[in-house]
């Protein structure tokens, strides 16, 4: 018994839109983060989904190219926000405006 691709892609589709409605509500800037990477991992996803369905090797490939990226933007994002979160003691997207101190 197999699973049908186009349930894959159907989860994929609503990861990457919880991802980005709390992206565009949450004013936490930790929630924001984490639904960033949500949002990537529902394009890994579909690029392991539509890999699989037309037996190559790319889709793979372009998987870890992603997580590649996604770990170094958590190690550059998370230290932004540490240092935001010394700066004001909150970690507040409104009260962060051009990266004033």
């Amino acid at each position: 018994m197999s699973v049908p691709a186009e349930w894959y892609l159907l989860v994929s589709a609503l990861l990457f839109i919880t991802g980005t409605v709390g992206v565009l509500i949450r004013r936490n800037v930790i929630v924001m983060f984490m639904c960033i990477e949500l949002m990537l991992n529902a394009v890994n996803l579909t690029f392991v989904t539509f890999d699989r369905m037309m037996g190559g090797l790319a889709g793979q490939i372009a998987v870890f190219f992603v997580l590649v990226v996604a770990a170094a933007e958590v190690v550059v994002g998370l230290a932004i926000i540490v240092s935001i979160f010394r700066r004001r003691a909150s970690t507040d997207a409104d009260q962060v405006s051009l990266l004033k101190w």
